[in-house]
């Protein structure tokens, strides 16, 4: 095992945490690679999920990135931390109309108080969609 793969109980730890969230339910989101300090999601674009004018809503792929990153950071704490998001940042850089969403999340620095995180986005073709910086606070 390298130092970025996770454990068998740790792994089970993340499936767990990602089962018990209603709200990634209620998106559609998709567990993908896991390591520690990084975490790919996929959400596959649906009509609820629309705006008005037929396009991905931006609050959906804003989600996407904060859970991404939420989970991401998951993979580096120790029993009983938790964390909140206190700032997160989107560059949305292409529509999305259809398809399969990636979402990677990668932890660039885990301080005692605050984590960073960067969050891409590609559409199926593997254009870059969004884009996002976010920081994370320890709460315990």
């Amino acid at each position: 095992m390298t130092d970025n793969q996770l454990t068998g109980e740790q792994m089970r730890l993340v499936e767990a945490a990602f089962a018990s969230v209603p709200f990634i339910h209620f998106l559609g989101l998709e567990l993908g690679a896991v390591e520690r300090g990084a975490v790919t999601l996929h959400l596959n674009v649906r009509e609820e999920l629309r705006q008005v004018r037929g396009l991905l809503h931006g609050g959906v792929t804003a989600s996407l990135i904060d859970t991404a990153a939420a989970f991401a950071i998951i993979t580096t704490l120790s029993e009983g931390e938790s964390t909140a998001t206190v700032d997160l940042t989107v560059h949305y850089m292409r529509p999305l109309l259809s398809g399969r969403l990636t979402a990677q999340a990668r932890v660039l620095r885990a301080g005692r108080r605050l984590l960073t995180v960067t969050v891409d986005v590609q559409d199926e073709a593997g254009n870059l969609a969004a884009t996002a910086l976010t920081t994370y606070a320890k709460l315990a």
